[in-house]
């Protein structure tokens, strides 16, 4: 088993040559064995994406997880999302067998440990250190199915209260997870919507799965504005990431969606924190301080930021990628169809257009995050000599997730990715020529260390 496969907050590689059934099998003898020995478990859930790879390995997940004497409540196929509905309910930790937003013959585990998150950082460590031990306990544990579509839908739709303005809205499932479920649920709301991409279809045939990269929304923004829809939605491939497309074809970047958000809860919740990922904007920062609400910087990673909302009781937080966990109305479920339909709440009590209602957000001039390939057992080092460059050079910096260099016109945040083998890099200054300048400087920083 290549160690790799274990990141900062799942398992995630290639299939069949990184994951495979074999994998699949010692992860549940590990998991079982873990939630057995260490948390006194007797039950946990499993459920698995629309990937091709998907179905068999969670035949030999739950075979490993109930060799191990660890029974299994198994939901099949479901969105991450649902999957996090069912531990809800059921109050018991669980294993979902995705590769979120990864390429198609990508594969893996995010598995939980409690009940505030999937397992993360030293969780995930503990959990390797154990696996390779191999000290696994032994059983014969049972298998029960269960099908939890219709609770789901109705929880996401007493979730939302509509105004009168029927909105048009144009979804890009994207032939992910999502498809099982995106017409049941908008069939139960008060708009009109077309979907593209519902086949559900895990080699993803008509765009990566990713809807946070502009390039994989092109078919979205050009059907907004054939349909003269109000909004385009975009999911990613088990269904807890949102892309957004206003009414004119443009991307609606995560961190103004949130302003959007804040805006409309922070008079009705009584603790004003809100937490959004270093990858975001000043311009939500800014807003945040302006409405009377305290912001707080978090690392990357929808593990980190789910745990830390739910830990300190705020209303709501996000990252740049598009995951955004709501705590102000319901359980968070982490999932990008309820962000997309309290989007589509608010536009249905204003007669505004939503490019409208961002139009008086600061114009800050920003990067999209830049990939830079660089290998797993590598890339932490190139972070580390560039945050060294930083320190000698005695700017301010933001360390809890990579360096994130802040000036007095803008910023840039140099990080390793913790779900493949890339560094990424994203700027933001108040001008087009100060943003030039520093991607200018990190990108020669990047490639001086990654050599």
């Amino acid at each position: 088993m290549n160690p790799n496969i274990f990141r900062e907050y799942d398992i995630r590689g290639v299939y069949p040559t990184e994951i495979n059934e074999t994998v699949a099998y010692t992860i549940g003898r590990s998991y079982g064995s873990y939630l057995r020995e260490k948390l006194n478990q007797t039950t946990c859930i499993v459920s698995y994406d629309n990937r091709v790879s998907s179905p068999s390995l969670a035949a030999y997940l739950t075979k490993g997880i109930t060799d191990s004497g660890l029974n299994v409540y198994n939901y099949g196929l479901t969105t991450t999302p649902m999957h996090y509905y069912a531990r809800f309910i059921h109050n018991l930790l669980g294993i979902m067998i995705t590769a979120s937003h990864n390429p198609k013959d990508d594969n893996g585990f995010k598995f939980s440990f409690d009940n505030l998150a999937n397992a993360r950082g030293e969780m995930i460590e503990d959990f390797k250190n154990y696996t390779f031990a191999g000290q696994f306990l032994s059983g014969t544990g049972t298998v029960s199915s269960g099908n939890i579509t219709e609770k789901y839908v109705e929880y996401l739709r007493y979730g939302v209260e509509f105004g009168r303005k029927k909105r048009r809205v144009v979804l890009d499932l994207g032939n992910g997870t999502t498809s099982i479920i995106a017409r049941k649920i908008f069939e139960k709301v008060n708009v009109d919507f077309d979907i593209i991409f519902e086949e559900s279809d895990g080699n993803f045939p008509n765009h990566h799965p990713d809807p946070n990269v502009e390039s994989n929304l092109e078919t979205l923004k050009k059907t907004v504005l054939s349909k003269k829809a109000d909004v385009g939605l975009a999911f990613d491939g088990d269904g807890d990431r949102l892309g957004i497309v206003n009414e004119r074809g443009e991307v609606v970047p995560s961190d103004h969606f949130m302003i959007l958000i804040v805006r409309d809860i922070i008079n009705k919740v009584k603790n004003k924190t809100f937490l959004y990922d270093v990858k975001c904007s000043k311009a939500l920062e800014d807003e945040i301080k302006k409405l009377g609400g305290t912001p707080v910087c978090y690392k990357t990673g929808a593990s980190y930021t789910q745990a830390k909302v739910k830990e300190d009781d705020m209303p709501f937080g996000g990252e740049y990628s598009g995951h955004f966990y709501f705590r102000d109305k319901i359980a968070d479920v982490g999932s990008g169809i309820y962000a997309g339909l309290r989007l589509l709440e608010i536009l249905s009590k204003t007669n505004k257009k939503l490019s409208e209602l961002l139009s008086d957000i600061p114009k800050y001039y920003s990067t999209p995050e830049i990939k830079f390939a660089c290998p797993d057992n590598k890339k932490f080092d190139v972070v580390k000599m560039v945050k060294e460059f930083c320190e000698m050079q005695k700017w301010s910096l933001n360390t809890i997730d990579g360096v994130r260099a802040n000036f007095r016109t803008g910023w840039a945040l140099v990080r390793a990715s913790n779900t493949g083998p890339n560094i990424t890099m994203r700027c933001e200054a108040t001008d087009e020529v100060g943003l030039k300048n520093l991607q200018t400087i990190f990108t020669n920083l990047i490639n001086t260390y990654n050599k």
